[in-house]
């Protein structure tokens, strides 16, 4: 392996992902809250901070100054940040949003930034505004000391695209027990590309944006029968983090509850035995004998719905609690899915839907089920 890629590596695999911090009752970020857990982040040894031009919209990279940069000396941790690409309308946007980073983070540079979600459909845009240079010239300014990009597709296309950009230092996957072995995600997959290319990873979406964190009462036992004392979600950090070539496993923690159980699990960090290997195997066999709605999302059903129900995407959101269990991320994926069309409830069992639907669901069954669980 690339010891020049392996050097950029954190002397500890946990990352402070700053994407769901708490907030006060106005929706605010509760910097005195954010501060207590950078305190205490850092207290343990604890150096890499992850956050991005769009969090909290925009003032997650503020409060990086606030909590962070304002409070503690710069070469005591590493942050980085990203470039959205559905921000860039022109090729001055992309200097532009990266100086108002700087401003924003008061951090002088980047230890690590990342062209942000990269996928089929925003490589052009990166593409026509040479981010991929233009980033080289920023680390010849010294105000990027790594370089790297989120990843959200296929193994084949991340492949491709590191044949394509040596530059690339490190990249960033979603890794968890669950999509490991996921054709849509292609967890294990993608890892095994960047194995192969001597790219370090850090991994995002640990615990599955919390869905992990809480799970119905068979997977859960067989998890708490081989580790009583373990959280759930430390079972996500240690999977993700006994994984040799991942560098850093971020974690969004929202309190400082989370932050002393990650802190706990990854302080002294022992990875996953053989025995709890199979545990976790057997937890993702009994998650995924769950029924599950077989909707294929062709969106027939929403066409000619007179309610203008998103069927689709509120049985996404279904199938979530139905393998997970109901959580706060299941109903904020409802309230997105019902933002701009109908809620579950308000369905008229018209039958349009059902008469166009290629599997033969009972819609407005379900319907009623995703009602019940989220309006109540």
């Amino acid at each position: 392996m690339n010891m020049q890629k392996t050097s950029i590596r954190p002397k500890k695999k946990l990352g402070f992902g700053l994407m769901r911090l708490p907030q006060t009752a106005d929706g605010k970020i509760d910097i005195p809250a954010v501060c207590q857990m950078v305190d205490a982040f850092l207290e343990k040894g604890f150096t890499y901070f992850d956050t991005a031009y769009v969090y909290h919209e925009g003032t997650s990279e503020t409060a990086v100054k606030e909590a962070l940069v304002n409070r503690h000396p710069r070469e005591s941790f590493t942050l980085a940040t990203k470039l959205p690409a559905w921000n860039l309308k022109c090729r001055e946007d992309v200097q532009r949003i990266f100086d108002e980073q700087l401003a924003r983070t008061g951090a002088g540079y980047f230890d690590y930034y990342l062209l942000h979600a990269v996928q089929k459909s925003n490589i052009p845009v990166f593409d026509q505004y040479d981010c991929w240079s233009w980033a080289q010239e920023m680390k010849k300014q010294g105000l990027i000391r790594h370089f790297g990009f989120s990843f959200h597709d296929s193994a084949e296309m991340l492949d491709e695209l590191l044949d394509k950009h040596p530059e690339v230092e490190f990249v960033q996957l979603q890794i968890n027990y669950m999509d490991w072995e996921d054709e849509k995600v292609q967890s294990r997959k993608c890892y095994e590309v960047a194995v192969k290319h001597g790219i370090p990873v850090v991994v995002m979406e640990p615990v599955k944006g919390g869905t992990l964190a809480s799970l119905p009462e068979k997977p859960e036992a067989i998890l708490k029968k081989c580790r009583p004392q373990a959280s759930l979600a430390s079972w996500g950090i240690r999977f993700c983090a006994s994984l040799d070539n991942v560098m850093a496993v971020l974690s969004g923690m929202s309190d400082q509850s989370q932050m002393e159980d990650n802190l706990q699990t990854m302080n002294d960090f022992e990875p996953l035995s053989d025995v709890e290997k199979e545990a976790v195997q057997e937890t993702v066999k009994v998650i995924r004998s769950v029924p599950t709605i077989s909707c294929t999302a062709c969106r027939y059903c929403v066409e000619g719905c007179p309610q203008q129900i998103k069927i689709p995407d509120i049985f996404k959101c279904l199938n979530q609690v139905r393998l997970y269990g109901k959580s706060e991320k299941a109903s904020a994926n409802y309230k997105n899915a019902v933002g701009d069309g109908g809620a579950a409830s308000v369905c008229v069992h018209c039958g349009q839907c059902e008469g166009v639907c290629p599997q033969h669901l009972p819609v407005t069954e379900y319907l009623e089920e995703a009602a019940s669980v989220f309006e109540v």
